[in-house]
């Protein structure tokens, strides 16, 4: 039950750090790369939307799917290293 525990643990917390990572460098690369248009903005306001949209889809599946699997595999190496003892 620990090395479930171990590994569930690792897998979660693993899985996390590299969709915060992943996130975190398409932001950064995104805003560096991020070349305004400045031509007829004279009149833009009246073009803009009414609501304002505030959370996207997301990431692609497939991109997800490729996280989680590096983060299992990750964390199933994490939980070998630690070996069962017997408490007898």
């Amino acid at each position: 039950m620990k090395k479930f525990i171990v590994f569930a643990v690792g897998f979660v917390l693993f899985f996390s750090l590299l969709v915060f990572l992943a996130e975190l460098l398409s932001g950064i690369l995104l805003t560096t790369r991020y070349v305004p248009d400045v031509s007829g903005t004279g009149n833009a306001s009246a073009n803009l939307p009414q609501e304002v949209k505030m959370f996207g889809s997301g990431s692609p599946f497939s991109i997800t799917l490729l996280l989680a699997f590096l983060s299992a595999t990750v964390a199933y190496f994490i939980a070998q290293k630690f070996p069962r003892r017997n408490l007898n």
